[in-house]
């Protein structure tokens, strides 16, 4: 199974069409983690999972989404309404509480992702303006028999070796 996950792209289109473009045809589910700024119904989210961030007004964008894709449980939001700037023990208590096994936020503008017991928690960065880093960002999940693997990407669709990570299907 592959996800492209990307966030806190504030008003860019012409990048985020490009970059679903690039992958559309090799994944099950594009996420988007709000801050779009776009309406609903922009032809840019087009067959995304989307949820609103604090600077999104569309309100027909719900808060948090919890979606089964392939038989995984993911559990998506911006991350503003839990504190993710300071604690990813918010997203962890309410994962568990939906049975997630994959987190997906965004808000912090920070690449990464993390595993915490079985719950794995993946921020895409932002393709407008990241933070800790020069490159903007999105993420590429791929889940096997044996391995979970998520990849980071350059806005021109280069990959970052550095911040690949790799754990264990459970």
């Amino acid at each position: 199974m592959n996800v492209l996950i990307i966030s806190d792209s504030h008003g860019l289109t012409t990048e985020l069409q490009t970059i679903v473009s690039r992958h559309k045809q090799h994944v099950d589910a594009i996420i988007h983690c709000g801050d779009s700024e776009l309406m609903s119904d922009h032809e840019a989210l087009q067959h995304m999972l989307v949820v609103r961030g604090n600077c999104d007004h569309e309100r027909r964008f719900p808060p948090d989404l919890v979606e089964d894709v392939n038989g995984v449980r993911f559990f998506i939001t911006h991350g503003h309404l839990y504190n993710v700037k300071m604690t990813l023990m918010n997203l962890y208590y309410k994962a568990k509480e939906v049975g997630a096994r994959i987190v997906c936020f965004g808000h912090s503008h920070i690449a990464g992702c993390e595993q915490i017991d079985d719950v794995l928690f993946i921020n895409p960065g932002s393709i407008y303006l990241p933070r800790l880093r020069r490159e903007k960002t999105y993420a590429m999940l791929h889940i096997d028999e044996t391995n979970i693997t998520v990849h980071f990407y350059n806005i021109d669709g280069q990959l970052l070796h550095d911040l690949t990570s790799i754990y264990k299907t459970q």
